[in-house]
């Protein structure tokens, strides 16, 4: 199993050369990955802590492709239909270019009404919008003159640059924990991305985007990923209010380091394969602390 934090840009005044900082440290204690998290506008009364001095993911990814070497490179999750996708995919597949394929694209519909209508996008069609979005994904980064239609975009006699360097194409996770967020992944996806989920649900989902993708006649199986977030006691210290990790009946990784080593082994058991631990609610030091730990003793008692 392959663990990985999400970079703390959101939540906390907005300091790059701590940033900086822990993306080198990160990288430089051997962890496998670096994610990003998106929202782009959110509503005052929303409590959650993307709410807050939040840099946008799209911008900090060729930067990290810029400041590390060797670290993954993950979105947990770009939100489809906020955007339109074929610069979005233009910018991924630049950045998988720029990191010498490091890329690793996490894409889920969004949840957040009150986002989707302060940037004029229909809520109602977060789910055709997404779907369109995936689809062309996964033809752009694999033609170099792509010949799609789709309900917004007719491709032909066109040019796409630069294909990813990854081949076929960058991972391409689909994230949401719905039944209809599992089809997706049989449908378009390489993998599953959960998000702050128990070692039960986990495994009831993971049995069900496996016989999707069964019934889907996909080869192989299914990439599993999750993203979780990281509570470890005696380590932890609050940088904003702890009430945030709680919302949308969200799981978390907490206690002392046995039991989270317990835990991370029951994901692994149900096949998850790589882990974005989510650190942003902590201080500064406390993060360092906690990818030293991640090092350490987290990682070692996953590897395989």
């Amino acid at each position: 199993m392959k663990l990985g934090i999400c970079l703390p840009h959101y939540g906390r005044p907005i300091e790059v050369p701590r940033l900086l900082e822990v993306a080198r440290y990160a990288e430089a204690r051997g962890l496998d990955s670096l994610w990003v998290t998106d929202h782009v506008i959110v509503p005052r009364q929303t409590q959650i802590i993307y709410r807050e001095e939040m840099l946008d993911p799209l911008a900090v990814l060729p930067w990290l492709a810029g400041v590390t070497s060797r670290i993954g490179l993950g979105t947990s999750v770009v939100i489809l239909p906020y955007r339109s996708p074929i610069p979005v995919a233009k910018l991924l597949a630049s950045v998988d270019v720029l990191s010498g394929g490091r890329l690793m694209v996490g894409a889920a519909i969004g949840w957040m009404e009150g986002e989707f209508e302060a940037l004029g996008v229909p809520f109602k069609e977060r789910v055709s919008r997404s779907e369109e979005a995936l689809a062309l994904f996964r033809t752009l980064w694999t033609q170099p003159h792509p010949e799609i239609e789709t309900r917004h975009h007719r491709l032909h006699d066109v040019t796409f640059s630069p294909l990813p360097l990854q081949k076929p194409h960058p991972p391409l996770y689909v994230g949401g924990n719905s039944e209809g967020a599992l089809r997706r992944v049989a449908r378009f996806g390489d993998g599953w991305h959960s998000t702050s989920t128990s070692v039960d649900g986990f495994r009831q989902s993971v049995e069900t985007v496996r016989r999707f993708w069964s019934e889907a006649g996909r080869q192989g199986a299914p990439a599993l990923s999750l993203r979780i977030p990281l509570v470890i006691d005696g380590v932890h210290r609050p940088a904003v209010d702890m009430a945030l990790i709680h919302g949308r009946g969200r799981h978390v990784l907490g206690g002392p380091v046995t039991k989270i080593i317990e835990e991370l082994r029951g994901f692994q058991a149900h096949g998850c394969e790589h882990v974005a631990l989510e650190v942003s609610y902590a201080t500064y030091p406390a993060i360092a602390r906690t990818i030293e730990i991640i090092a350490e003793q987290l990682r070692p008692a996953v590897a395989e």
